[in-house]
């Protein structure tokens, strides 16, 4: 059976805007997605959102709901009280286009940044050869839909705007911790990951694993790791030896 459901849902674009209040009809077994594609047909045409597989493998339609990172296709409905009030916003950390869409081209461009996959040089394509552990080791990290929600809720770049282009974010540093354990990756991506994408900007709250609709420990299995292995590089004094008698 139906019940009204009540939405506050945020309208607007680059200019400003504000919340609004619906109430839309919900039936069982529906997700916020769905109530949002009612409230487009019956009451505002208009309403922006960005949507594609309704499926929660495409994270397109990722949004803030009671003030959380979520997909809406995954957010069902019946986590929520009849009675309660139901506000959808558009993720807090990118900008506005309008009303639930929002610009997270700062994602591509950080993808762009880092150094694609390097094989050894004269290794040519079909000649790749590794073991299964080592698929299996960073298999969990190509799970990801790029949802942009673990970037969303990162408050480095979240709270700080400043940090955004020394930054690259949790998806990315998960992107070269991934390389960095491929064993036919020979690019160098613990200094570059410090250096040039801000690993040291993390401080492990682990905010982007709670939110991720994979369930990858992006914190854990990749940008701890990856710290661990940069603090090796940069710290231990046989390293250092080594690297000094390397340049002479």
């Amino acid at each position: 059976m139906g019940y009204d459901a009540r939405f506050r849902v945020w309208r607007g674009d680059t200019e400003g805007g504000g919340l609004q209040d619906f109430t839309v009809l919900a039936n069982d077994g529906e997700v916020v997605l769905d109530i949002i594609h009612r409230l487009q047909a019956t009451q505002a045409p208009d309403l922006a959102v960005r949507w594609n597989c309704k499926a929660g493998k495409c994270g397109s339609c990722s949004a803030e709901v009671n003030g959380r990172p979520k997909l809406l296709c995954m957010t069902r409905m019946s986590t929520f009280t009849e009675d309660e009030i139901i506000t959808v916003t558009p993720l807090r950390t990118f900008p506005v286009i309008r009303d639930l869409v929002t610009d997270v081209s700062f994602n591509y461009e950080k993808a762009r940044e880092i150094q694609a996959f390097t094989p050894p040089p004269g290794l040519g394509p079909g000649e790749y050869r590794m073991k299964q552990v080592d698929v299996q080791r960073s298999q969990e990290f190509r799970k990801c839909i790029e949802c942009f929600l673990c970037q969303n809720v990162c408050h480095v770049v979240r709270d700080h705007e400043e940090n955004k282009q020394a930054f690259a974010g949790p998806r990315y540093l998960m992107r070269i911790a991934e390389l960095d354990m491929h064993p036919l990756d020979v690019a160098e991506r613990r200094e570059t990951a410090q250096n040039e994408h801000g690993l040291g900007f993390c401080n492990i709250t682990k905010c982007c694993t709670e939110v991720c609709p994979e369930n990858i420990k992006i914190t854990d299995n990749a940008l701890i790791p990856m710290k661990e292995r940069v603090a090796d590089r940069k710290y231990d004094p046989l390293v250092w030896l080594g690297n000094k008698l390397f340049r002479r």
